[in-house]
C-alpha cells in the first residue's frame, strides 16, 4: 500500500511542518490514548512558506491559553477530542480519545479540513479577518494555520480503540472483508455471498481462523458500525469484491443481451441474445437490477445485470449531476440579523438569486420522451368526499377514477406519493375523518375493478396501504400493496409509483421480518431507489432499504455508488427533518467528493453549506465557521454562496466571541465573504447590495478603530448606491463625517456637515444630528463660540421634535463644553438636566450615553467637595452598565470606584471587592495585559491588610499574575512577580522558598540582558531583607556584590549613591563600622559630584556617627558641624529644627562625656536648648536643662545658673510626670550618652 494511514484520509501536501504523534506503547488496551498535535504553523496561502512573525504571535496566544484553557477545551470538545495539555514552546497540543465514536468524529473533521480552520478561529483575533485577503500592492498574501497529523500514529490508536470495541471489520490483502473478534482472533468472511441473518440471532457464516500471513487494514470508521451486524436480505446475487474496483461505476446509455432470457415475473422482461436495452436513469455497477427500455418493443421493465453487456460510456460525474439536481431543492433560506437596511438588501438579492437557481435546476422526468409537450401549470385538482346512495355513479367518483387512471406520472400525483400525506388536506376534502376517507377509497377501488381501470386500482390500493401503515396495520397494508403490485402486471408507465410500491412493500416485509418474500423484492427496491433520480419519498422506512443498499456499495468498494446511497440517505433524513441521522451520511458524502476529485463542484460546496447548517443546529460554532471557510475557498463561488456564508457566520460567530457583550454588531469573519460578494455583483439591482456591503465593511473597520479604511468604504457606499433617497444619502454623509471626526480630521468633517446644512432637504431630526456633530467638531478645533451656537440649534430642534434622547445628548455635550471652558457650575447644571432626561428613558436605548453622563457628574463631585455625591453617581453608572450588560462601561465605572476607595476615601476592603469584580470583567474581555495588572493590584491590597490569611491570598494572586506575565513573555513583570512571591514567603517565614523565588527572579531579569533591570531587581531583593525583621545580613550581598557593581558598570551614579547609602545604614546596624566608613566616603563623594545637598548632609552625618562609634570624637565633631552647615537658613520646617536639637545634643554629649570639656559642651547644649525652645519640645528641654544643671553645679561652679536650670528641669519634670532628676556628676551614667 502507498500509505499505512487509515483508509479515507487524504494525504497532505509535501512540505508540511507539523505532525501529530501518539503517546503510549504496548499494553494500552483499556486506556485512553494521547495525541500530540504540533499545530500552529503559520504559512502563506499560495506558496506554503512559513510566516515567522505570525508564528511568533501565534505562539504567544498559545502561551496565554496554557493557563486558561477553557476556550481550547471548548473547541476540541466540538472536534470530539479531549484536551490534556498545551505546550506553546513546541507549538503542540495534546489531546486524547476515550471511545471509538470520538476518534471517528475527529478523523472525519480532520479529513474534511475543519481542524485547521477551527484553530484559526480559536487562536487568531478578530482584526486578523479584516486584514485577511487584503491586497498590499499585490504583494501581501493571505495567511492560514496549517495542522498536520502523523497518520501512522493515528491509525495505531484507531486500531487500539477498535480492539477495545471487541469486534470490527478489516480489509485483507486478498480483497476479503473479514469480521475480526479481538478476544479469540476469529474472523468471518464476506466475499462470495451475502448471508441472511434471522432477526432472532444466528450465524452469519462459518467461522474462519485468521491467517497470520495475510495483512489486514481496518475499514474506515464510517464503515465499521454500518457493517455490524452484516445483514443482507438477498441470496440471489453472487458478488465478487474486485481487486481493482472500477472507478467509473455509474453509467447511462445502452446494453446488449448476452443471453436469451425468459422472464419469471411480470415486471421482468423476456429478450433474445443480442437485443438492445436502453438504460433509464442510471446503471449502478454494484446493484443487481436496473430499469431499461427494450428498443424493439418499447417496454420498460427491470433488467438483471448478469444478462447484460454494457455498451455505453461510463460517466464518472453522473452521480454528481444527480446530487446537484436534487440538492438545490433542499437549500434553506437564510436570514441575516443585521441592521434593517442591510437585511432588506441581502434578503432581496438572496431571494431573487435563489429563485433563479431553483428555476434553472428544475429537473425533468428522466424517462419521459424528448418530444413531449410542456403542460402549462394548472390548479391542482381537488375532490369532495361525501357518501350517498349513488356513490358508484357520482360524478366526483368518476372524475377521481379518471384522474387516478393515468398511465404516466402526473405532477399532481406527487402529493399522493409523498411520505407526509399532503393529499389528506390538499387533494381531498369534505370528509370528517380518515376512516370516512378509507371507506370512500375502498368504494372507489371496487368501482375501478368493475370499470377495468388498472392504474386507478393501483393508486387506490397504494393509498389504502399507506393509510393502513399510518394506523400501524401492517398486515392490511401488505395486502393492499401486493394487490397493487398484481394490478401493475409489469407496466412501468408511472415509474415513481412503481418505486413507491416496491419501497413500501419491501419496508413492510422488513417490518414483519418476512425473509422469504423480502428476498424477492428487496434488491429490486434498492436498485430502483439508487438508480432513478428524484424519487418521491413515500415512507419513513425507506432508510432501512437505503442503508442495506449502502452496505452493498461498501462491500463492492464502489465509491460512486456509495456516494449515491449516502446522498439519498441525506435527502431522506432531511426530508423527515431528522438532521442528526443525516449528518454522518452527509459527512461521508463530502469525504467521497474529495476522494473522487470533486472538491470544486457545486455539489461539494452545497455539501459544506448543508453541513454548516446541521452543525449550527448542534451548536458547534467552530465547525460551522470551518465549513463556511472551506466552501468559500472551493471554486469561484456565486453571490448566493457568499450570502449563505455571511448568514452562517453571523449566526455562529457571536457564540464564540460574545460580540453583543463587547458592543460589536457584526463579526469580523464576514469580511472576506463581503469582499468576495463585491466581486460578484453584476446587475443594477445588485449594485444597491454592493452599497450595503460597503456599509457593513465600514462598520467593521470602525469598530476596530481602523477609521481610514472605514472612510474609504463609506465613500464607496456613496458612489455605488445607484438609486439613493435624499434621507438615505444624508445618513451616509453624516456617517462619513462622524468617521472623519473619529479619525481626528475635524476640518474634513466640518466641510461635509456644513455642506449638508447649507443645502438641507431632510428631516428635522437629521438636521439636529448634523448641528450636534458640527458642535463636536468645532469643540475639537477649539472654536468654543460656534460650537455652543450649533449645540444650541441642535437643542432647539430636539425640543421642538420632542426627541428626548437627542435633547439629553446635546445637554451632555453642552456640559462637556462648559467643563472644558472652566465654567464648572454651568456644566453641573447641564449634566443634571441630561441625567434627568436619560433617567426617563429605557436604559437599553440610551445606556452608553447615560453612563457617560453619570460618570462625568461623579468625577465633577469627587474632584470638588461633594465626595459622597460623586460616589453615588459612580455606583449609579455601574448599575446601569450592569443592567445593559455593557462590559466596557462596567469596566470604566469600576475603575473610577477603585480610584475612589484607594485615593479619595481609602477603604482596603472595598478596593479588594471592586478589583476582583474588575478582574472578572477583564477575563470576559480576554485582555490578559490588564488582567495581569489587576492581579498585581489585588495582591498589593491583600498584602497591605497585614494578616496571615491576607498574605496567603496575596501570594495566590501574585502567582496568577506571574503565570500571565510568563505567557505574555513580559520578562520584567515576570521577574518582579517572582520577587514579590519571594517577599511574601519571607513574611510567612517559609525561608526555604524565599531564596528559590529570588533566584528565579534574578534569572528572569538577567535573561533580558538589561543591566538596569538586573541592578533594580538585585536592589529590590536586598530590600526584602533590609526592611525585614530578620536575616538583615543577607541584604549586604545583594547590595554590595550584585547591585552596586552593575550600577558602577552602567554609570548610574544616582543608583550607586542610593546603594551606598543603604549599605552604610545596614553596616551601621550590623556594627561593621570599618566597612561602613568606606561606603560612607563613597557616598559623600558621589553626593558632592551630583550636587545633591541633602544626600551630602546625610553622608556627613553618617560619617560623624561612624567616627563617633570608632572613638574618633574630633572627626565626629567635625563631620557633624559640616552636616549642620548644609542645613537651610532660616529654618523652614519643624523637622529641620528637631534635627538641630538632636545634633547639638549629640555634640554636647561628645564634648562633655568623651572629650571631658564641660565649657565647650555647655555651648552646644545652649544651642540645642535654643532650638528645642523654638520647637517647643519639652522632653528635649528637660534633658538639656538637666545637662546644664550638672555642668554648672559640678564643673563651672555657678550656683545661681545651676539653680536656674535645675528649677527649669523640675518644672518640665512635673509637667511630664518625671519623678526624679539625676544630677550625678558621673558622665557615664548620663542617659543621653552615645545618641546620634
Amino acid at each position: 500500500k502507498e500509505a499505512r494511514g487509515w483508509p479515507g484520509m487524504q494525504r497532505r501536501q509535501e512540505g508540511q511542518s507539523v505532525e501529530m504523534e501518539m503517546l503510549g506503547g504496548e499494553g494500552r488496551r483499556g486506556m485512553s490514548q494521547c495525541v500530540r498535535i504540533p499545530l500552529l504553523s503559520m504559512v502563506r496561502q499560495k506558496t506554503g512558506l512559513h510566516d515567522h512573525q505570525l508564528q511568533g504571535e501565534l505562539r504567544g496566544r498559545l502561551r496565554l491559553l496554557e493557563n486558561d484553557s477553557r476556550e481550547v477545551m471548548a473547541a476540541f470538545s466540538e472536534l470530539s477530542a479531549r484536551l490534556l495539555s498545551i505546550h506553546s514552546d513546541q507549538d503542540r497540543i495534546v489531546v486524547t480519545f476515550k471511545t471509538f465514536e470520538e476518534i471517528w468524529k475527529f478523523i472525519t473533521y480532520y479529513t474534511l479540513g475543519f481542524v485547521n480552520h477551527c484553530m484559526e478561529n480559536l487562536l487568531l483575533n478578530q482584526s486578523f479577518w479584516l486584514s485577511s485577503q487584503e491586497k498590499n500592492n499585490g504583494k501581501q498574501e493571505e495567511a492560514r494555520i496549517e495542522v498536520s497529523i502523523n497518520e501512522e500514529s493515528l491509525n495505531l490508536m484507531y486500531r487500539d480503540l477498535l480492539i477495545q470495541e471487541g469486534t470490527f471489520f478489516v480489509l485483507c490483502s486478498d480483497n476479503l472483508i473479514k469480521e475480526v473478534t479481538a478476544a479469540d482472533t476469529v474472523v468471518k468472511v464476506y466475499q462470495n455471498e451475502f448471508v441472511t441473518e434471522d432477526t432472532s440471532g444466528g450465524s452469519l457464516s462459518d467461522d474462519l481462523t485468521l491467517d497470520n500471513k495475510v495483512t489486514t487494514e481496518p475499514l474506515i470508521p464510517f464503515h465499521q458500525p454500518l457493517l455490524f451486524p452484516f445483514i443482507m436480505l438477498s441470496c440471489s446475487l453472487p458478488l465478487q469484491i474486485n481487486a481493482s474496483p472500477n472507478p467509473y461505476c455509474a453509467a447511462t446509455g445502452s446494453s446488449l443481451a448476452v443471453t436469451s432470457y425468459k422472464s419469471a415475473a411480470p415486471e421482468e422482461i423476456s429478450f433474445q441474445k443480442g437485443d438492445k436495452i436502453e438504460i433509464i436513469g442510471y446503471f449502478i455497477e454494484c446493484m443487481p437490477w436496473f430499469i431499461g427500455r427494450h428498443v424493439f418493443t418499447g417496454q420498460i421493465v427491470l433488467n438483471f445485470l448478469p444478462h447484460m453487456l454494457l455498451t455505453c460510456i461510463y460517466l464518472p460525474g453522473s452521480l454528481t449531476d444527480f446530487c446537484i439536481a436534487d440538492f438545490s431543492h433542499h437549500t434553506s433560506r437564510t436570514e441575516f440579523s443585521r441592521t434593517k437596511k442591510v437585511k432588506e438588501f441581502l434578503m432581496k438579492c438572496k431571494d431573487s438569486q435563489l429563485q433563479l437557481e431553483r428555476t434553472v435546476s428544475q429537473e425533468k422526468d428522466v424517462y419521459s420522451s424528448s418530444n413531449k409537450e410542456t403542460i402549462p401549470m394548472s390548479e391542482e385538482p381537488r375532490f369532495c368526499i361525501h357518501q350517498d346512495g349513488d356513490d358508484l355513479e357520482s360524478e366526483v367518483l368518476q372524475s377521481l377514477l379518471l384522474f387516478l387512471n393515468s398511465q404516466e406520472y402526473e405532477r399532481d400525483f406527487k402529493n399522493l406519493y409523498d411520505f407526509s400525506f399532503p393529499f389528506l388536506s390538499t387533494t381531498f376534502y369534505g370528509y370528517s375523518g380518515e376512516d370516512e376517507l378509507v371507506d370512500y377509497f375502498r368504494l372507489a377501488r371496487e368501482a375501478a375493478k368493475k370499470a377495468n381501470m388498472p392504474w386507478a386500482l393501483m393508486r387506490l390500493c397504494f393509498l389504502l396501504g399507506r393509510l393502513s401503515v399510518r394506523k400501524m396495520k401492517f398486515s392490511q397494508a401488505r395486502v393492499y400493496f401486493e394487490e397493487a403490485m398484481g394490478a401493475m402486471k409489469g407496466d412501468f408507465g408511472d415509474l415513481y409509483l412503481v418505486i413507491a410500491l416496491y419501497t413500501n412493500l419491501a419496508a413492510i416485509y422488513l417490518k414483519q421480518k418476512n425473509k422469504e418474500k423480502s428476498a424477492r423484492i428487496f434488491d429490486k427496491a434498492a436498485s430502483l431507489l439508487v438508480g432513478i433520480p428524484s424519487c418521491v419519498c413515500s415512507t419513513d422506512m425507506e432508510s432501512d432499504i437505503l442503508r442495506n443498499a449502502l452496505k452493498r456499495t461498501v462491500v463492492s468498494r464502489s465509491k460512486h455508488a456509495e456516494a449515491r446511497a449516502c446522498f439519498l440517505l441525506v435527502k431522506h433524513y432531511t426530508k423527515l427533518k431528522q438532521y442528526e441521522e443525516a449528518l454522518p451520511f452527509l459527512e461521508r458524502l463530502q469525504l467521497l467528493n474529495n476522494e473522487l476529485g470533486l472538491q470544486n463542484s457545486s455539489l461539494s460546496i452545497n455539501c459544506y453549506f448543508k453541513l454548516g447548517e446541521f452543525y449550527s443546529q448542534k451548536y458547534l460554532p467552530h465547525i460551522v465557521l470551518s465549513c463556511v471557510r472551506i466552501a468559500s475557498s472551493q471554486g469561484s463561488g456565486t453571490l448566493i454562496s457568499c450570502l449563505r456564508s455571511i448568514d452562517l457566520v453571523m449566526k455562529n460567530a457571536p457564540k464564540l466571541y460574545q460580540l453583543r457583550k463587547a458592543g460589536q454588531t457584526l463579526p469580523s469573519q464576514i469580511a472576506p465573504y463581503l469582499r468576495h460578494a463585491l466581486a460578484l455583483v453584476f446587475t443594477n439591482e445588485q449594485q444597491n447590495l454592493c452599497s450595503t456591503i460597503y456599509l457593513g465593511l465600514a462598520e467593521l473597520y470602525r469598530h476596530h478603530r481602523q477609521y481610514g479604511k472605514a472612510i474609504v468604504c463609506m465613500e464607496k457606499v456613496l458612489d455605488s448606491n445607484t438609486s439613493p433617497s435624499a434621507e438615505e444619502t444624508i445618513n451616509h454623509l453624516v456617517l462619513l463625517a462622524w468617521l472623519y471626526i473619529l479619525h481626528r480630521k475635524n476640518a474634513d468633517a466640518l466641510v461635509i456637515l456644513n455642506a449638508i446644512a447649507d443645502s438641507f432637504c431632510g428631516s428635522p431630526q437629521q438636521l439636529g444630528v448634523i448641528y450636534n456633530m458640527t458642535g463636536i467638531a468645532l469643540k475639537r478645533v477649539e472654536n468654543i463660540k460656534e460650537a455652543a451656537e450649533n449645540y444650541y440649534k441642535a437643542l432647539q430642534i430636539s425640543e421642538e421634535t420632542k426627541m428626548t434622547h437627542n435633547q439629553a445628548v446635546v445637554l451632555a455635550n453642552f456640559g462637556m463644553l462648559c467643563l472644558d471652558s472652566a465654567a464648572s457650575n454651568l456644566a453641573e447644571r447641564y449634566f443634571i438636566k441630561a441625567m434627568k432626561l436619560f433617567s426617563r428613558l429605557p436604559s437599553m436605548d440610551c445606556g452608553r450615553d447615560f453612563i457617560q453622563v453619570l460618570l462625568q457628574l461623579g468625577s465633577y463631585y469627587v474632584n470638588g467637595t461633594h465626595k459622597e455625591k460623586g460616589l453615588f453617581y459612580y455606583e449609579w453608572a455601574f448599575l446601569v452598565a450592569m443592567e445593559t450588560n455593557n462590559l466596557e462601561s462596567q469596566l470604566q465605572a469600576i475603575q473610577l470606584l477603585c480610584q475612589f476607595y484607594s485615593r479619595v476615601a481609602p477603604d482596603g476592603a472595598q478596593c479588594v471587592i471592586y478589583n476582583e469584580y474588575k478582574l472578572s470583567l477583564v477575563r470576559k474581555m480576554s485582555d490578559k495585559v490588564l488582567e495581569g495588572q489587576i492581579l498585581e493590584t489585588i495582591s498589593q491590597l491583600y498584602l497591605s491588610l497585614g494578616t496571615e490569611r491576607a498574605y496567603r491570598s496575596a501570594l495566590e494572586y501574585t502567582k496568577r499574575s506571574l503565570g500571565i506575565f510568563i505567557d505574555l513573555q513580559k520578562k520584567e513583570k515576570e521577574a518582579y512577580a517572582w520577587l514579590q512571591a519571594g517577599k511574601i514567603y519571607y513574611i510567612l517565614r517559609q525561608n526555604e522558598l524565599v531564596d528559590l523565588y529570588i533566584q528565579v527572579a534574578q534569572d528572569a531579569a538577567l535573561y533580558t540582558g538589561d543591566p538596569n533591570l538586573g541592578m533594580e531587581l538585585f536592589e529590590a531583593a536586598g530590600d526584602i531583607f533590609f526592611n525585614g525583621a530578620w536575616e538583615k545580613e543577607k541584604a549586604v550581598s545583594f547590595y554590595r556584590d550584585r547591585a552596586l557593581p552593575l550600577a558602577v558598570k552602567i554609570g548610574n551614579k544616582k543608583a550607586e549613591l542610593r546603594l551606598c547609602n543603604k549599605l552604610v545604614e545596614l553596616l551601621l546596624r550590623l556594627k561593621a563600622y570599618e566597612e561602613g566608613l568606606e561606603y560612607a566616603k563613597v557616598s559623600l563623594s558621589l553626593s558632592v559630584n551630583l550636587g545633591d545637598q541633602l544626600n551630602e548632609r546625610i553622608a556627613y552625618h553618617r560619617l560623624a556617627a561612624i567616627h563617633h562609634r570608632l572613638g574618633q570624637c574630633e572627626l565626629a565633631e567635625h563631620f557633624y558641624l559640616k552636616a549642620l552647615s548644609l542645613c537651610s537658613s532660616p529654618l523652614e520646617f519643624d523637622e529641620e529644627t528637631l534635627y538641630y536639637v538632636k545634633v547639638y545634643l549629640v555634640l554636647g554629649d561628645i564634648i562633655f562625656y568623651d572629650l571631658k570639656d564641660p565649657f565647650d559642651a555647655a555651648g552646644y547644649y545652649h544651642l540645642a536648648l535654643a532650638a528645642a525652645m523654638d520647637l517647643g519640645n519639652k522632653k528635649a528641654q528637660l534633658k538639656i536643662y538637666t545637662r546644664l544643671a550638672i555642668i554648672y553645679h559640678h564643673f563651672l561652679v555657678d550656683r545661681e545658673m545651676s539653680l536656674f536650670f535645675y528649677q527649669k528641669a523640675r518644672t518640665f519634670a512635673t509637667e511630664l510626670n518625671v519623678r526624679r532628676i539625676n544630677l550625678a556628676p558621673d558622665p557615664y551614667s548620663a542617659p543621653g550618652h552615645g545618641e546620634n
